[in-house]
C-alpha cells in the first residue's frame, strides 16, 4: 500500500520530534530514487531516507547501510554543495496532503542566512524528491516534468514550487458532522469506497477499517450503514490525527510476511494475521519495506524454480488425463477376445465379403445373439485373428498404462513436496538445495544452464521443547533425507503429517524417555512446517527413526513407516 495521509502526518512529527536542530553531517544518493542524509542530533547520528521509488516511496529513519556509487549523481552533489552542515528547523505537512516538507536554515554562496527546503511528494508512481530556494522556487528535482510531460504541472529548476493538483476531495480533518450527514444520506455503493472517493488522503485500509467498526464488515454498503456510527468512528480517526495520538501498526502473517502497516491499530482482520506495534514509526516503515523486498527478491531468484515446477505439473496433468482415456478404451478388451472367440467357434459357417454376423454367444446361458463387425477384406479367420490381437494389445496397454499413470501421481505428489519447500524457503542456499535435489531427482534437463555447485552441509531447522529436548526440522526434501536416514539415531522419534506435504522432524531422544509434554511440541513444529500449517486438529503421524525405511530409487523425502501413532494437534510456530 501507498503512505496514506495519517501515516505521512505521524511520519512529520516523529522525524521533527528527533531530527530538529540536528546539522547534516553527509548527503548521499545511492540510487536514482534514494537520498540518504545523516543528520547529527547532539551525541547521536541519524540516518533520514528519503525515497521516491514507484511501489516504495516513503520518508522515515533507517539504520541500513547502503551501498553507494563510486561517482555521486548530480542532484546528490547539488545537495551537498547547499545542505553540507545544515541545520534542519522542521519537518511539516502541508494541510492534509501526502507530502513531507523538510525545512534547512544554511547560507547563500555570498554567506548569508537563507532557507532551504527539501519537498518529499509519496503519490504513488508520481512520488518525487524537490530541492527549492528561499523563495520556494525550484533548484532541481530527482525527476523534471516538462510541458511534453504534463500541461497542467511542471517541475523544471526556476519555475515556483506548487502542491501537486487538488483532488475533488474534502479534507478530512476539517469535515463538521453536519456536511458528513449530507454527503453520507446521498452515498451510494460500498462505504469503504464512498469514503475513499470523497475525502482527501484516507486510504483504503483506513476507510475499510472506519467501516468495519461501525458494522462489523468492510463491505457493506452505504445505505446499510448507521450513519451515527459511521460518522463516531470516521471523527474518531480525524480526532487521533489531530491530536497526535498515533499507533504505529504492523500486520503480518503467521509466516512473518508484513502484509499492511498503518498509524492506528487495525481489527478487521481478526485472528487470521498478527498485529504488532513498533516503537517508531520509521521502524514500521523499515521492516515493512524491507520484508517486502526480501521477499520480491526470494521470488526472483526462485522464478525458475516455481516456472520448472508448475510446467512440469502440469505436463504430468495432462499425460495422467490422456492416459485415463486410453485407459478407458482398453476396457473393451474383454468384447475383442469374445468376438474372437465367436468368430473362430464359427469359422465353418463364415465367409470373406461380409461386414457384419450375428452369432450366439455362447458364454451366455440364453445364447443372445451377438452382432459383430468384421472387415469385408479379410477373411473369417484373419478377422478373429484381428480381434485376438486388439485384445493382447489392450491387455499389455491396460498394464503399462496403470504403472505409467501411478508413477505419474507419484511425480505429481513428489512435486507437491517441492513446491512446499518453496514456499517455505528462506535464503539463497534453500533454493540452491532445491535446484540440486531437482538436478538429482531427473529434471536437470528442463534447468537451463544449471551449473552443478557445491553445497554446504545441510543446516536444519533447530528448536528446544519446554523438557530440554532437541527438535530437528529439514527445510526441504534434502535436509528431510540427511536427517532421517544419516542424523537420527534408531531410538530418536520421527515425525510428519499424515497424507499432506511437509517437513520431517526429528525428536533428539539422547537416551531419554520424551513426555507427553515433548511429543505434542515435536507434532506441532511438524504440523507448522507443512501444507496444512493454517488448519487445526492437523494429523501428525510419529514413530521410532527405526520403524521409518527409504525404498531403494525412491524420490527425494519419500519414506515408509509402519507401527506408528496419530497425534491431532494445532500447529503453532516455534522460536
Amino acid at each position: 500500500m501507498a503512505l496514506d495521509a495519517g501515516m505521512v502526518a505521524c511520519l512529520c512529527r516523529e522525524l521533527h520530534d528527533i531530527l530538529s536542530g540536528g546539522k547534516v553531517d553527509k548527503v548521499y544518493q545511492p540510487s536514482k530514487d534514494e537520498v540518504v542524509l545523516t543528520v547529527r542530533v547532539g551525541a547521536r547520528t541519524e540516518r533520514l531516507l528519503l525515497s521516491c521509488a514507484p511501489g516504495s516511496a516513503r520518508g522515515c529513519l533507517t539504520d541500513q547501510k547502503y551501498e553507494n556509487p563510486a561517482v555521486p549523481p548530480m542532484f546528490c552533489m547539488l545537495l551537498r554543495k547547499h545542505l553540507s552542515g545544515a541545520k534542519l528547523c522542521s519537518v511539516s505537512q502541508p494541510g492534509f496532503e501526502r507530502v513531507m516538507i523538510f525545512a534547512f536554515d544554511t547560507r547563500d554562496e555570498l554567506g548569508f542566512a537563507c532557507e532551504k527546503y527539501l519537498v518529499l511528494e509519496l503519490v504513488g508512481k508520481f512520488s518525487n524528491l524537490i530541492f527549492l530556494n528561499e523563495h520556494k522556487k525550484i533548484i532541481s528535482a530527482v525527476r523534471t516534468v516538462d510541458f511534453s510531460d504534463s500541461d497542467r504541472r511542471q517541475i523544471l529548476p526556476g519555475i515556483a514550487y506548487e502542491l501537486p493538483p487538488a483532488q475533488d476531495k474534502r479534507n478530512p480533518l476539517t469535515e463538521s458532522e453536519q456536511d458528513f450527514r449530507e454527503k453520507l444520506s446521498g452515498a451510494v455503493g460500498a462505504a469503504d469506497r464512498y469514503l475513499v472517493a470523497s475525502y482527501l488522503g484516507l486510504s483504503p485500509l483506513v476507510a475499510r477499517e472506519i467501516v468495519y467498526s461501525a458494522e462489523r464488515e468492510t463491505g457493506r454498503p452505504v445505505s446499510e450503514c448507521d450513519p451515527d456510527r459511521l460518522w463516531f468512528y470516521f471523527h474518531t480517526v480525524t480526532e487521533r490525527i489531530r491530536t497526535g495520538d498515533y499507533l504505529p501498526t504492523l500486520i503480518s502473517d503467521r509466516e512473518g510476511g508484513a502484509v499492511e502497516y498503518s498509524f492506528m491499530p487495525i481489527k478487521q482482520y481478526g485472528v487470521g494475521l498478527v498485529e504488532e506495534h513498533p516503537e517508531r514509526a520509521s521502524e514500521l516503515l523499515e521492516r515493512f519495506f524491507r520484508n517486502r523486498a526480501d521477499r520480491d527478491r526470494m521470488r526472483g531468484r526462485s522464478a525458475d524454480i516455481l516456472r520448472l515446477l508448475t510446467n512440469a505439473q502440469s505436463r504430468l496433468e495432462r499425460k495422467i488425463a490422456l492416459q485415463t482415456e486410453e485407459l478407458a478404451d482398453c476396457a473393451q478388451m474383454e468384447t475383442y477376445r469374445l468376438y474372437g472367440d465367436l468368430l473362430t467357434a464359427n469359422l465353418y459357417a463364415l465367409h470373406r465379403g461380409k461386414t457384419i454376423v450375428s452369432l450366439p454367444n455362447y458364454y451366455d446361458p440364453d445364447c443372445a445373439p451377438v452382432e459383430i463387425p468384421l472387415d469385408g477384406r479379410l477373411s473369417p479367420a484373419a478377422n478373429a485373428q484381428k480381434y485376438y490381437k486388439k485384445y493382447n494389445k489392450c491387455k499389455h496397454a491396460f498394464r503399462v498404462l496403470e504403472e505409467q499413470i501411478k508413477r505419474a501421481r507419484e511425480d505429481i505428489a513428489y512435486i507437491d513436496t517441492v513446491f512446499d519447500a518453496l514456499c517455505r524457503a528462506e535464503t539463497t542456499v534453500d533454493l540452491d538445495q532445491i535446484r540440486e535435489e531437482l538436478y538429482h531427482a531427473g529434471f536437470a534437463s528442463r534447468m537451463k544452464d544449471y551449473e552443478k555447485k557445491k553445497q554446504k552441509p545441510p543446516a536444519p531447522l533447530e528448536f528446544r521443547t519446554t523438557g530440554g529436548l532437541r527438535v530437528l526440522c529439514g527445510r526441504n526434501n534434502t535436509q528431510n533425507d540427511y536427517l532421517t536416514t544419516k542424523l537420527a539415531a534408531k531410538s530418536d522419534y520421527w515425525f510428519h503429517v499424515k497424507d499432506a506435504p511437509g517437513s520431517h522432524v526429528i525428536l533428539c531422544c539422547e537416551g531419554r524417555t520424551p513426555s507427553d509434554a515433548d511429543l505434542t511440541e515435536a507434532a506441532e513444529i511438524a504440523a507448522a512446517h507443512s501444507k496444512l500449517a493454517e488448519g487445526s486438529n492437523v494429523p501428525v503421524d510419529y514413530t521410532p527413526v527405526r520403524y521409518v525405511k527409504k525404498p531403494v530409487g525412491a524420490k527425494p523425502g519419500y519414506v515408509i513407516y509402519h507401527t506408528n501413532r496419530t497425534a491431532y494437534v494445532t500447529p503453532e510456530k516455534k522460536n
